[in-house]
């Protein structure tokens, strides 16, 4: 258990340019025993934070993987304890498929350039 003077990790979900959370909107199409499991590694994220490891989450190709069930969730750390969730998708291999790093790749580099855009005016 963290400390009581240890803040939790924000955890965040990626926004889109018209306002769209996809993981979200994957998250919430979940059955209610996934989504339950789903929100449980996310409370864990949160008071864990980079400690959480295997078997709840590992790196894989630059990211963060969260792993409730059969499904996957992309996520990054940034700066002031905060996580973003990029992307989520249903497990059918043993492997990350390509298009779905790929798609959470491509908002990460969204949300880099929104973030570094924010800070230059």
């Amino acid at each position: 258990m963290p400390s009581q003077e240890q803040t939790p990790w924000v955890i965040q979900f990626y926004r889109d340019r018209r306002g769209r959370k996809p993981a979200e909107e994957f998250l919430d199409s979940l059955s209610a025993e996934e989504n339950a499991e789903a929100l449980r590694l996310i409370r864990l994220l949160r008071e864990y934070g980079i400690a959480l490891g295997m078997p709840h989450a590992r790196p894989v190709a630059g990211l963060w993987e969260l792993r409730p069930g059969p499904n996957r969730f992309f996520y990054v750390a940034v700066t002031g304890r905060r996580f973003v969730v990029l992307h989520g998708y249903r497990k059918q291999s043993q492997t990350a498929p390509q298009r779905e790093i790929e798609t959470a790749k491509r908002r990460w580099a969204e949300l880099l350039e929104r973030e570094k855009g924010q800070r230059n005016p």
